[in-house]
C-alpha cells in the first residue's frame, strides 16, 4: 500500500523512465474501471459519469467515451471549468467530444433515471475539505439510489489517512490503480470505499522496486502458512503456558474469553489470575481453564513465573488491585499482551513495555498519546506508529482496518472484520488470540498480524452463519479453532 505521494512517483517512473505515454496509462485506467462496471453490473445500460477538471475527470472521460462506443446510454455531466484541462485529461476530453458525446450541466434530477454512476470528480491529490458546488454535488451524489463506481478513489476521502475531507462519495465499488492507496482500507475508507478492485495498468513490476513502502496489507493466506503441522511427539509444555490477569468485580466475562481464545488457537496451558470470588466460577464453566484466585502481587509472583506469556487487562478494572497486578507484570521480560483497563492505568503512569503487544482502540490510543479521539481517528498512521515509538514493542490500533505497528517501522492494514465485532468482548478475544500464538513461539510481530487476520476472519465467518447484528465474541470461538488449523 502507499501513500498518494508515492503512487504519483510511481506514475512518473512509468511515464519518464519506462517511457509510458501518461495518455496510454489514462486509456488503461478508463477502460479497466469500465471493465469493472460491465463485470459487477451487466444488465446496466445507461451510465452517467461525473467528471471534474484533474485527471480523474479524465478518466472518466475514457469510461464514457469507450462505454458511448459499446452502445450504453452514458450522460456525461461537468464539474468545474472544462477551460482548465490540461495535458492527459484535454486530450482524454477532446477524445470523447470527437466521437459525440458532449458534457452537460449539472443537476440532481439527471441522476434519477440511471443504472450506474461514476465518480471521476477528486483523485488521490485532495487534501483541501471539499465546499461550494463540489461539496453540493457530492451529496447529491450519496442522495441516489443507484449504485456509485468511484474511479481511483472515492472523491472526498484522503487518500493517506482515510479521513472524509467535508463529505466524501460513498461508493459501492471503488478500482484503484497503479498502487492500493492506504485509506482506502482504513479509518473511513471501508465505509466509502465499497468493494475495491485493483489493476497495476500494466506498468512493469520493476518501477516498485523503486518506492519504498511501509504499509502492507496483512494476507491472512499467506499468514496462515506460519501455522504448521504440529509434531507427533508434542505435549503441552511444547505449545506454552499463557497466564491472563484480569477479571475484577463484576468483569469475569472478560478474563474468561481471553483465556478461552488463546486455548482455542493452540495454546498448551492457560491459567487466569482473577479475584477470589470468581475463580472457582470460571473453572466451573471452562474447566481446562486453571483459575487462581490472587488478592496480591506477592500472590501473583509464582503464576508468573510458571507462564510463558502473560496478557494483562481484560476486565482489570483500575482499582488498587489492578495497579498492583500491573506494577508486578512491569518488572517482567516476558511478552505480555497489554488490553483494555492495563492501558488506561498506563496512560496515567507510562512506562515502556519492549517486549510487549499493546491493543488500543481509539479512545484507549488517545489517553495513552493524551490526544482526542478524534485527533487520533484523524491519522491512524501517524498515531500507531506513535504509539510503538512511545512505549516499544508491537501496538495495533483497533478498528476498521486494525493497524498494526512494528519497531522495524512496517506498518500492517488487517482488511477482514465487520461492524457485527463492535460490541463488548471482542477486544478480550483478540488479546487472547495474540496470547495464544505468543505461547507458541512466535515473534511479537508474527503473533499480532496473524492474530488480527484470525480474529477478523473469525468474526466474518460467524457473521456469514447468523448476521452481523446480535454477533457475539463467543460465536467467534469456534472459528477461531477452525482457522487456526487450515
Amino acid at each position: 500500500m502507499y501513500r498518494a505521494s508515492q503512487v504519483r512517483e510511481l506514475d512518473r517512473i512509468a511515464i519518464k523512465e519506462i517511457s509510458i505515454p501518461g495518455i496510454c496509462l489514462m486509456e488503461r485506467a478508463g477502460c479497466a474501471a469500465f471493465e469493472v462496471l460491465k463485470a459487477r453490473w451487466p444488465k446496466a445500460r445507461r451510465i452517467t459519469v461525473l467528471c471534474g477538471t484533474g485527471n480523474n475527470g479524465g478518466d472518466g472521460y475514457v469510461l464514457a467515451r469507450l462505454a458511448y462506443l459499446a452502445g450504453y446510454g452514458v450522460t456525461v455531466l461537468q464539474i468545474g471549468d472544462t477551460a482548465k484541462l490540461k495535458g492527459e485529461a484535454r486530450i482524454a476530453f477532446e477524445a470523447m467530444t470527437a466521437v459525440g458525446l458532449l458534457t452537460q450541466v449539472f443537476t440532481d434530477k439527471k441522476l434519477s433515471i440511471v443504472d450506474v454512476v461514476v465518480d471521476a470528480l477528486f483523485g488521490t491529490g485532495l487534501d483541501r475539505e471539499v465546499s461550494g458546488t463540489w461539496r453540493e454535488v457530492i451529496e447529491a451524489l450519496n442522495r441516489c439510489t443507484c449504485p456509485i463506481l468511484s474511479v481511483d478513489i472515492p472523491s472526498g476521502l484522503h487518500a493517506d489517512t482515510g479521513t472524509v475531507l467535508g463529505v466524501a462519495v460513498r461508493a459501492d465499488v471503488t478500482v484503484s490503480f497503479i498502487g492500493l492507496k492506504q485509506g482506502l482500507f482504513t479509518g473511513a475508507g471501508p465505509d466509502y470505499c465499497g468493494s475495491v478492485y485493483f489493476d497495476d495498468l500494466q506498468v512493469p513490476s520493476t518501477i516498485y522496486k523503486s518506492v519504498k513502502n511501509t504499509v502492507t496489507r496483512l494476507d491472512y493466506e499467506v499468514l496462515k502458512t506460519a501455522l504448521v503441522k504440529r509434531s507427533r511427539i508434542a505435549h503441552k509444555g511444547t505449545f506454552g503456558h499463557v497466564l491472563v490477569i484480569g477479571g475484577d468485580s463484576g468483569m469475569i466475562g472478560a478474563v474468561r474469553l481471553a483465556a478461552e481464545a488463546a486455548a482455542r488457537v493452540g495454546a498448551g496451558l492457560v491459567s487466569v489470575a482473577t479475584r477470589t470470588a470468581h475463580a472457582a466460577l470460571i473453572s466451573l464453566t471452562r474447566p481446562e481453564i486453571m483459575s487462581h484466585g490472587v488478592d496480591t502481587a506477592e500472590q501473583l509472583g509464582p503464576l508468573l513465573n510458571k507462564a510463558n506469556v502473560i496478557a494483562i487487562g481484560p476486565g482489570l478494572g483500575q482499582s488498587i488491585w489492578a495497579r498492583a497486578m500491573l506494577e508486578a507484570v512491569k518488572k517482567l521480560q516476558k511478552p505480555v499482551v497489554v488490553d483494555a483497563d492495563a492501558l488506561n492505568l498506563l496512560a496515567k503512569l507510562p512506562f515502556r513495555l519492549p517486549n510487549s503487544v499493546l491493543t488500543p482502540h481509539p479512545g484507549e490510543a488517545a489517553r495513552l498519546l493524551e490526544m482526542s479521539t478524534a485527533e487520533i481517528q484523524a491519522d491512524r498512521f501517524a498515531a500507531v506508529r506513535a504509539l510503538q515509538l512511545r512505549f516499544g514493542g508491537v501496538c495495533v490500533l483497533k478498528g476498521a482496518g486494525s493497524l498494526v505497528a512494528s519497531s522495524d517501522g512496517q506498518v500492517g492494514v488487517c482488511i477482514v472484520g465487520n461492524p457485527g465485532m463492535a460490541c463488548g468482548g471482542m477486544g478480550d478475544l483478540l488479546t487472547g488470540v495474540i496470547a495464544g500464538l505468543l505461547a507458541q513461539g512466535f515473534s511479537a510481530t508474527e503473533a499480532t498480524n496473524l492474530g488480527v487476520c484470525l480474529h477478523g476472519r473469525a468474526g466474518d465467518r460467524a457473521a456469514r452463519e447468523g448476521g452481523e447484528r446480535g454477533l457475539l465474541p463467543s460465536d467467534l470461538l469456534p472459528w477461531l479453532r477452525h482457522y487456526a488449523n487450515q
